[in-house]
């Protein structure tokens, strides 16, 4: 039995020279230290040891299982702190850059935008998104039968009639001027919404700028003037303009501004739709019955209306050809500016 004993032990030591992790630890205990293993397998032999050598051989025993254990217990500690002390990324791998978010290009083409007309003297008015058919309808002028008026342009809101959500920022213009008193020069800016196809150049949902001057002897010379000095500011000094006649009820005359298009230098391209010309803005004199209906005598005073689409602008800017690309969240796309 002794001898057994000696070679048990002999088969731990070398055991343990194997042992290099917490698996195969628990594998080294599985086999010895368990009431299954080697060691209490000697053990249960001592009824079969003689009365005056179980004294002796009991000893040999609990020596055996105390180096065992004690041997376990070592190691299980050793493993244990090792891993504590792993730190839980690999400190080898190269270091991550970090990368500083940025305002969307819309944003930022709003900001370039508001910055241009406030440097000429206008104030920035805000209103709500959900709009009331007078506001965005009645009270600039558009007839009862307008197409605007129907399901297929305006998002209406079921809760409560007559509630929609605004086509365009000219109601903030009306409640600038049932507000203040002339002289105004106020600019609009915020998101619109019309129940349209979206397409490469048009979406649902979209921000626009609007302008409004209104003072004594306001002309349309005047309104050309400050359409050509943002488009100059915005696109650069070599671009050609023209005027277009156009109509919108709140504005007469109206107008629409194209500049020559600067990605394809004037010869015709997918987002010129080959003229050479790209539209940036709608404008005209506000109509006398606007003012009328806000308490604003036309006899006395006169103004200029303008609207910008901002994607539009930005599309020119990055030269993107897809306006839905302005809002599908590629990082390349949104970088551009």
């Amino acid at each position: 039995m002794i001898k057994e004993i000696t070679k048990l032990k002999e088969e731990i030591s070398g055991s343990l020279g194997n042992v290099a992790d917490m698996e195969s630890l628990d594998s080294f205990k599985l086999k010895y230290l368990v009431k299954k293993g080697s060691i209490q397998a000697l053990f249960d032999r001592m009824k079969e040891v003689p009365k005056e050598d179980k004294p002796l051989i009991g000893k040999e025993l609990n020596l055996l299982r105390k180096f065992a254990q004690d041997k376990f217990n070592s190691l299980s500690e050793k493993f244990k702190r090792a891993e504590e002390s792993t730190p839980d990324i690999d400190l080898t791998l190269p270091g991550r850059a970090g990368y500083i978010g940025s305002r969307h290009p819309v944003l930022q083409v709003l900001d370039d935008m508001v910055n241009v007309f406030t440097s000429m003297g206008f104030d920035v008015a805000e209103g709500p998104d959900i709009e009331d058919d007078h506001h965005n309808f009645d009270a600039l002028n558009f007839p009862p039968d307008h197409p605007a008026r129907d399901m297929q342009d305006t998002f209406f809101v079921k809760s409560d009639n007559g509630l929609l959500l605004r086509t365009h920022t000219s109601p903030v213009q009306i409640r600038v001027m049932q507000s203040q008193k002339p002289p105004i020069r106020s600019i609009m800016p915020g998101r619109v919404y019309r129940n349209e196809a979206i397409n490469s150049r048009s979406l649902a949902e979209f921000h626009q700028v609007e302008g409004l001057y209104v003072d004594k002897k306001v002309s349309f010379a005047e309104l050309k003037g400050t359409m050509m000095i943002f488009a100059c500011k915005m696109y650069g000094n070599d671009i050609d303009f023209r005027f277009r006649p156009s109509f919108f009820p709140f504005t007469e005359p109206s107008a629409e501004l194209d500049i020559s298009c600067f990605l394809c230098g004037g010869g015709g391209c997918r987002v010129c739709k080959k003229t050479g010309w790209l539209e940036i803005a709608g404008c005209g004199m506000v109509h006398p019955n606007v003012l009328g209906g806000c308490d604003i005598d036309p006899e006395r005073y006169s103004g200029f209306a303008f609207g910008f689409g901002i994607e539009r602008v930005t599309m020119l800017r990055t030269g993107i050809d897809d306006i839905r690309l302005l809002y599908e969240n590629d990082v390349r796309v949104l970088e551009q500016l």
